[in-house]
């Protein structure tokens, strides 16, 4: 039997010949990465097992959750990784005002690359997929032993696959079909499994989308999320890294669990309702309903900060004001994303419109900080997870949306579709 694309990285990286979903194996690490939370809870039990790490070229450090530092605490704590990161003579730790949020930045840095395992100690570590990578999180022991160590157990996940066909709609991007995708399967839909993407519709997603999706696998209960390398992604690829990289391509006879076929011309612009990235109503039910006031709106995250989703919500915002009601935050994901808004005049749209525009961070994305919900409010958000008390208080709702939903809400007070608003050109 044949393997998936996942098993093949597993396999290579394990040095062995072949693998099968369920069997346990020992793998070599090319990237170890965490952040400003969970760095610092792994750096006592690494000192455990070593003095020193096992690549100064693999580990990373991002501090990106709670900077710049909102108190005491979360200053401590990117105080002990910057000091470790030099002491250990890192080559690739990124300070605030120099990077970004984590999963926009090292692909951006070019410190992830096609064919490469990589594990980070953050859920949302599946992003790196959309390059045709093996990543996924893990907790803060294992990152730990990845990063003293260069090895890590694993289990070999079995695999869906997910034919896409066709092209989306104008107002359709990756977001919407992520959560198509997770409401279509539910949240424990592919619970440790590998979501491989396929199709001839892949080749009508940009790298954004592709981002976007593989990043919101975890949201499906999956292991990792991964896309085949196609043009685009070498061009990327080329663009932004100056690794070697594989390309691993699934055997015609792999074996998965389940196929699951989506046209994507038949995807509707979608949210994700409270409390789960899996409860999802498309533009077409919402509009049928009551109208869903909303208090905040929030642009960004490394679901959607990149440069495309910047782009999009400054379209739709273009010559209109948010609504009195609302208060709207727009967080570039990388410094040179922010730099980027600014050359090609998004950030005078934002601003214009009523927007406050925050330095790169998670922020608000998991009630952290630039952000933070008081109960009863309402929030479209650009972000990956709309669980209780996700994002400030246990009785605030979050709405998961696409950077046009939640423009063209922000401008309508309520959940609204970006067809109904007028663009100025």
């Amino acid at each position: 039997m044949g393997m998936t694309m996942t098993q093949k990285i597993l396999a290579a990286h394990a040095g062995l010949d072949h693998v099968e979903a369920g069997q346990l194996i020992e793998a070599k690490l090319d990237v170890v990465m965490a952040n400003d939370i969970t760095g610092p809870m792994a750096l006592p039990i690494l000192k455990q097992m070593s003095d020193t790490v096992f690549d100064k070229n693999k580990v990373v450090f991002v501090p990106d959750h709670f900077t710049p530092n909102k108190d005491i605490k979360s200053a401590e704590n990117s105080k002990a990784i910057r000091e470790f990161a030099k002491a250990q003579g890192l080559h690739w730790y990124f300070e605030q005002g120099k990077s970004g949020v984590e999963h926009a930045i090292l692909p951006e840095a070019g410190v992830v690359a096609a064919g490469e395992l990589i594990i980070g100690a953050d859920s949302h570590t599946c992003t790196y997929g959309a390059l045709g990578a093996f990543s996924t999180g893990v907790g803060t022991t294992d990152i730990a032993t990845g990063m003293a160590m260069g090895e890590l157990w694993f289990k070999v996940p079995a695999a869906i696959k997910f034919v896409l066909t066709g092209k989306p709609g104008k107002y359709v991007s990756g977001k919407d079909i992520i959560i198509h995708i997770i409401g279509k399967i539910g949240v424990d839909g592919a619970l440790y499994k590998s979501m491989e993407f396929t199709g001839d519709g892949i080749a009508n997603l940009s790298m954004d989308d592709r981002f976007t999706m593989a990043n919101m696998a975890i949201e499906a209960g999956a292991k990792n999320g991964i896309f085949p390398v196609d043009d685009k992604t070498i061009q990327y690829l080329n663009e932004h890294t100056k690794k070697e990289y594989t390309v691993y391509e699934a055997d015609e006879d792999a074996e998965y669990e389940q196929v699951v076929e989506i046209n994507l011309a038949e995807v509707r612009p979608t949210v994700a309702f409270p409390h789960l990235p899996g409860n999802a109503k498309t533009i077409d039910e919402i509009e049928a309903m009551e109208p869903i006031k909303i208090d905040q709106v929030v642009i960004g995250s490394c679901t959607n900060g990149r440069m495309e989703d910047m782009r999009k919500a400054a379209a739709i915002l273009k010559g209109h004001k948010v609504h009195e009601d609302v208060r709207v935050m727009v967080i570039p994901a990388t410094q040179k994303i922010y730099k980027q808004c600014i050359h090609e005049g998004l950030m005078d749209i934002f601003v214009d419109a009523g927007c406050a525009v925050n330095t790169p961070s998670c922020g608000p994305c998991m009630g952290g900080h630039m952000g933070v919900m008081a109960a009863g409010e309402k929030c479209v958000s650009t972000t990956n997870r709309n669980f209780v008390g996700r994002m400030g208080h246990v009785d605030s709702l979050i709405y998961l949306a696409s950077p046009e939903v939640a423009a063209a809400s922000a401008i309508a007070g309520c959940i609204a579709n970006p067809e109904k608003v007028e663009v100025v050109e």
